[in-house]
């Protein structure tokens, strides 16, 4: 029945994907404020699909603490499912992504109105200083910048694997960071068609604001997502746990 449900939801999930984007296409010729509308509404059709298809409901803990503003968000990135939730929450976001996602048409475009930053991964060093450039800019215009400080999504348990990028970042914007821990992976795992009934938590920490050296910042980021994590996972596992007895 899992199965069939996990193959239900991924047809459900494309297809509530390609509706948004059609259906919200005339926000395109509107005011950039406008275009975090199909975003919401889309995350929103995401978690309903996954609530009443797979049986995975969410928690979200500490948002009270993000400052206003503009800051950094560095999230652990297990899933999919982070990436359209965070960026709903946010009142005017802005992602690091690969420039190449801006060539796909329609996504691609949504992606050039809500002004997010494309880099080319495969130039390092011409890659952090775009990601700086552009960072001021969007500082100086209050957005939340949302990095995943490992690059690319990890299966549960994996050893940590922190790039350099988001240390370069808070040391250059000098605006504060909010980590975020979560346990998504155990619910939709990466690379994976299967889903598996719960509740994703994800968990907003304390701000690590100016004044730290990058490297103590990358120790204090990497300690504090991965504790936190660690222990969402541990409670996410003795639930799973509880449900197959």
């Amino acid at each position: 029945m899992q199965v069939f449900r996990s193959l239900l939801f991924n047809v459900a999930f494309y297809l509530n994907t390609l509706l948004q984007i059609l259906f919200y296409l005339p926000v395109l010729l509107l005011p950039r404020r406008y275009i975090w509308i199909p975003v919401r509404s889309w995350a929103a059709g995401n978690h309903f699909l996954l609530k009443w298809i797979c049986g995975i409901e969410h928690e979200i803990i500490g948002f009270e603490k993000v400052p206003a503003g503009g800051i950094i968000v560095a999230s652990k990135h297990q899933s999919a499912w982070e990436t359209f939730t965070i960026a709903a929450m946010m009142p005017d976001p802005t992602f690091v992504l690969k420039r190449e996602l801006q060539w796909l048409p329609l996504f691609g475009w949504y992606t050039m109105k809500a002004r997010l930053i494309p880099v080319n991964r495969g130039a390092r060093q011409a890659a952090l200083d775009q990601i700086t450039t552009v960072g001021r800019e969007r500082m100086r215009e209050r957005r939340q910048i949302i990095i995943y400080p490992e690059g690319t999504r990890r299966p549960v348990g994996a050893e940590p694997a922190y790039k350099f990028g988001v240390a370069h970042l808070y040391g250059e914007l000098q605006v504060p960071c909010v980590p975020v821990a979560l346990n998504s992976g155990l619910y939709w795992p990466r690379r994976s068609l299967r889903f598996m009934p719960g509740k994703i938590r994800m968990e907003f920490l304390d701000p690590i604001y100016p004044g730290m050296e990058k490297n103590e910042f990358s120790r204090e980021l990497e300690t504090q997502i991965e504790t936190a994590t660690a222990r969402l996972v541990a409670l996410g596992e003795e639930e799973i746990a509880r449900t197959r007895t």
